[in-house]
């Protein structure tokens, strides 16, 4: 497919009302008459067996907008939506084939090959993936992309008894890559992350994290085996043994826990273990963050809200979706620097952590958190410089955001409201529960309260500065400076806030985040990163 304007018809899964994203067709006919994003397979990260399925494609009404578009092509579309094996286009020296489960479209950087007969899929996946058809492609194509016609060259083996064992090896990796695809919230299929596992056993995150580790070291090395099994049948029938081993090296195996695959690069083992320790909490936080906002529940599995406009949402509450960790009433989450709200996003993340673990181990688990974060996500400080829930803080004013735009390439789902550098006030609103309402609401609750909470604190500080000594007053007259510059910044955004919020502006995912992220001006943080223009 070549949709002729990608930024019009393409978008990521996750920036849409996802009750319009239509899942599992089987012809581009299903979509006739009606209003359809479809799941797109478009390139991606090298990975093999399973994943990088982000994109969504505007097919409704059988992709009639695409199709009167200039340079627009839906070529092989009577062969798209079935059970597939796909590949990177432009990855010769990495040709990595993946499968493809029924109902997705295929962009013209991933081409994509069909099975003949529906129960030799697995059995030419197999073959795809072998170490045996990579050596081969070397000789069929060799420039910078390998197309549908390089693939299709591929001779078969002679002779060949081991289809079903290939079969059976490939539908295993298959679930294991898969398994890992879902444990992130980039999957659609994504359902909580992997530290909720065994919490009703465990209530020690740092315990919790050492048995998670364990289990990804036997995904690893399961895979590694498998992979391997599979490549020694096909250079056995190609006959390729004084060409090929069949050994896989382990940072070829392509699975999101694997640091050696994530992160590659010359580090230590010590270093990997950092990052991956590091990241894993900090998704465990993204989660959390997930769950206030109601995108996630500790109820549900899964998404549970990202429709639009906060539609519908009033309904999940009254039905209990939120019952055992009740989400925030407005979407609007306080990230500041400083305590200011006693439920900003620190105090819930705390909140979080005492529910699913407990308050017995509490103060063990928020130090876990602290401690991996300064691994790799913040820098560490001095051994008693500030406690966990400082840190936490931290993390979450500093650098949350910046991990969320990575993780969600760059079209964030949690928007960061900001009144400047001086981080005044800064909150996080959730893209699908943006309404009309949330700009009156973020002044009324929370920008005019600090405003007087502000000007009232520098009032006290100067009557204790007057009575100070010396040093002290010095020190109180910085920490005035520094409150008086914030509430100038603070006044200036309470002005641009009361101006955006008296526009009433709407929403329309459909539009995707590029585009919607723009319409604030310089109310949101980011925005040139987002947009690609700088905020007006």
């Amino acid at each position: 497919m070549q949709s002729g304007d990608n930024e019009k018809f393409y978008r990521l899964w996750h920036e849409v009302n996802n009750s319009e994203i239509v899942r599992n067709i089987s012809a581009l006919t299903n979509t006739k008459g009606k209003k359809a994003w479809v799941p797109l397979q478009r390139g991606g990260d090298a990975r093999k067996w399973y994943g990088n399925n982000l994109y969504i494609v505007n097919l409704s009404d059988e992709g009639a907008d695409i199709k009167r578009t200039k340079n627009a092509s839906l070529r092989n579309a009577d062969h798209y939506f079935n059970i597939s094996a796909t590949w990177n286009r432009l990855s010769q020296t990495r040709f990595y084939v993946r499968h493809v489960e029924q109902g997705y479209a295929f962009d013209d950087l991933s081409p994509f090959a069909n099975s003949y007969l529906a129960e030799k899929h697995y059995e030419h996946l197999g073959l795809l993936a072998s170490s045996a058809a990579r050596y081969l492609i070397s000789f069929i194509s060799t420039g910078r992309k390998t197309e549908v016609g390089h693939v299709s060259q591929i001779p078969l083996p002679t002779t060949f008894n081991s289809g079903e064992a290939v079969s059976t090896i490939c539908k295993k990796l298959i679930e294991l890559s898969k398994n890992d695809w879902n444990s992130y919230e980039e999957s659609a299929g994504f359902i909580k992350p992997s530290l909720l596992d065994n919490v009703d056993k465990i209530n020690s995150l740092c315990n919790l994290y050492k048995k998670q580790c364990a289990s990804w070291q036997r995904s690893i090395f399961e895979m590694q085996r498998l992979e391997e099994e599979n490549n020694r049948l096909f250079i056995e029938a190609y006959s390729l043994q004084t060409e090929l081993t069949p050994e896989v090296s382990i940072n070829e195996i392509t699975l999101t826990c694997n640091p050696y695959y994530r992160y590659g690069g010359n580090r230590t083992d010590e270093e990997l273990k950092a990052m991956l320790q590091s990241d894993t909490v900090a998704e465990l936080i993204s989660y959390t963050i997930g769950c206030i906002m109601g995108r996630y529940s500790l109820d549900r599995e899964g998404l549970v809200y990202a429709h639009a406009g906060n539609e519908d949402f009033k309904a999940l509450v009254e039905e209990g979706a939120y019952a055992r960790f009740p989400a925030d009433s407005d979407g609007i989450l306080p990230l500041t620097v400083e305590a200011w709200f006693e439920d900003d996003i620190a105090a819930r993340v705390v909140e979080f952590v005492r529910t699913v673990w407990g308050v017995e181990h509490l103060e063990e688990n928020l130090q876990f958190i602290a401690d991996s974060l300064c691994l790799a996500a913040i820098k560490p400080v001095k051994k008693g410089g500030e406690t966990s829930r400082e840190t936490i803080r931290r993390y979450l004013s500093t650098q949350f955001f910046k991990d969320h735009l990575k993780t969600y390439k760059k079209r964030p789902i949690y928007w960061l409201f900001s009144s400047g550098k001086e981080k005044a006030f800064e909150c996080l609103v959730y893209l699908h529960r943006y309404n009309e309402t949330t700009l009156p609401r973020m002044r009324t609750e929370y920008v005019t309260p600090l405003l007087g909470q502000m000007d009232s604190r520098i009032e006290r500080l100067r009557l204790q500065q007057n009575e100070a000594e010396t040093a002290e007053a010095k020190r109180i007259g910085k920490e005035i400076d520094s409150l008086t510059k914030q509430l100038t910044e603070l006044r200036s955004f309470d002005d641009q806030l009361k101006h955006y919020a008296d526009m009433k502006i709407q929403l329309d995912l459909d539009d995707g985040v590029k585009v919607n992220y723009g319409k604030f001006g310089t109310l949101l943080a980011e925005v040139k990163a987002i947009t690609g223009d700088k905020a007006e």
